[in-house]
């Protein structure tokens, strides 16, 4: 599924080459349900899936015959479920030799690893450990005390499962210390990480159920408010994220600690943190706990300048990016420009019916903005351009002939790749930052797509295939960026 071994430093290796300075990552925490990056089991830990194997034979935690036994898996897509039981027994392998057999100088960097992340690595690793031990069914169907956690469940419990917690903590000191790495290798190349940071966090997650004061739940642990988007461009029944409505007058009353100490938590993950559903926090939609779509939802007004004020206040400069698509408002882009986050222009949505599409014309463009052909959520440049738009989103046969020939009008373009057209549409734009997803650079049609929003299944699984970024493209990138000042 990718992981921080060689293949990813020779993609870093192919950005340098290919003149690029960001590098755009989707979540890197541990997924859960449907292997969502957006519905992860912690908000700071990091996905121990990302653990390269040939890493840990390097440091000497694992012999190579250890993986010999790996099966064959998909080449252009991802088989979570094969890949999970193939790695998990490895990486366990690896922490009870690290324990076995480190030596004293690297126990003694675990050990400040725990100390240095203690407020979020206890309740992950207790969580992970116990979930485990329950067959990773939710938190809410564990036993009554441990699920609300009586403070002598979680002692009986931490004593009971104290080597699967340790294990737990060492794969997260292996997953940061494999990712600075790898960070680093990029920083020598003067490339940065931009992250991303969903506005919510899981149900089914160590960040609720040890801290559930702060989201809007029953004495049972079940969400009584769940997130979600109204009917829009993907779905004529809006988006039902399932996600818990954080308990904002009691953050607020605690001068948002919990915010802070999670934004804390990405920085030290990323350069740049790319803030999903940004408008969110100026109100949000907020649908009844149980509902299977988000029509029945309505607008609630959320914290707004005061928790970025907060944030600044304790952080110094944010270096964010707001995602501000959707139904923004003034009071959204006022909060926006206030602390000098950057907005996103979709090229693709630049010639539809969505209500933002004049202000994603390039012709219209400001530099204070971050410029994409599409993103995790869109249809690849190639599947857009020959979709019906039947199944893929809200527009009409006659819709999508209508923005192809607008398009085609507008990007004066002929019989040339429309990816590549896409691509130097936003290079060439005045944007100060522009950003094509790997699939558009590849070509790739719909078969790529990342994710489809408002559907539970399917999603997350594109894989590149090894050798697929070539040396041709990457001069080809080169020659544009140079070409456009970037």
């Amino acid at each position: 599924m990718g992981d921080f071994g060689p293949e990813a430093y020779r993609f870093a290796d192919f950005l340098h080459t290919a003149g690029q300075k960001f590098w755009q990552v989707l979540p890197l925490n541990p997924t859960g349900y449907a292997d969502s990056p957006f519905q992860c089991f912690s908000a700071s830990a990091g996905n121990p899936l990302l653990i390269s194997l040939e890493v840990l034979v390097d440091e000497g935690l694992l012999n190579r015959n250890d993986l010999s036994s790996s099966p064959v898996f998909p080449v252009e897509s991802v088989d979570y479920g094969s890949a999970i039981q193939f790695k998990m027994p490895l990486l366990q392998r690896a922490a009870s030799n690290f324990f076995a057999g480190a030596s004293a100088e690297d126990h003694r960097r675990f050990e400040e690893f725990c100390r240095a992340n203690a407020a979020w690595l206890d309740d992950f690793a207790l969580f992970m450990a116990v979930k485990s031990a329950h067959n990773l069914v939710a938190w809410t169907q564990w036993p009554a005390d441990i699920a609300s956690r009586e403070n002598e469940a979680i002692q009986r419990w931490s004593e009971r499962l104290a080597s699967a917690i340790d294990s737990q903590k060492f794969l997260q000191y292996e997953f940061y210390r494999q990712w600075r790495r790898l960070r680093d290798y990029g920083k020598e190349r003067n490339i940065r990480i931009i992250g991303d940071v969903p506005i919510y966090v899981a149900h089914d997650s160590a960040d609720v159920w040890s801290n559930r004061q702060f989201f809007l739940l029953d004495e049972a642990g079940r969400p009584l408010k769940i997130a979600g988007v109204p009917p829009d461009y993907f779905s004529a029944t809006g988006q039902c994220w399932g996600n818990p409505i954080y308990n904002w007058p009691l953050l607020q009353r605690t001068g948002y600690r919990w915010w802070v100490e999670r934004l804390r938590s990405a920085l030290r993950l990323y350069d740049v943190v790319r803030i999903d559903h940004f408008r969110g926090f100026e109100a949000y939609w907020e649908v009844p706990g149980g509902e299977s779509t988000a029509v029945n939802g309505r607008w609630v007004k959320g914290p707004g300048r005061e928790l970025f004020s907060v944030l600044r206040q304790d952080l110094g400069d944010l270096p964010i990016i707001a995602e501000n698509l959707g139904v923004i408002t003034a009071e959204v882009e006022d909060i926006r420009h206030e602390f000098g986050f950057p907005g996103m222009a979709i090229l693709q949505f630049a010639f539809g019916n969505d209500p933002q599409a004049p202000t994603f014309k390039p012709h219209n463009y400001v530099r204070d903005l971050v410029a994409y052909t599409g993103t995790h959520d869109n249809d690849t440049a190639v599947g857009w351009w020959n979709s019906s738009g039947t199944g893929d989103s809200t527009r009409s046969a006659e819709d999508v002939a209508a923005e192809h020939a607008q398009a085609r009008a507008y990007l004066d373009f002929t019989d040339e790749p429309i990816h590549w057209v896409l691509i130097r549409g936003i290079l060439s734009s005045v944007a100060n930052l522009a950003i094509a997803p790997m699939q558009d650079i590849l070509g790739l049609g719909n078969e790529a797509r990342m994710n489809l929003p408002g559907t539970s299944s399917g999603n997350w699984k594109w894989r590149m295939k090894p050798g697929a970024a070539t040396a041709e493209m990457a001069n080809k990138l080169r020659e544009m960026v140079t070409l456009y000042d970037r």
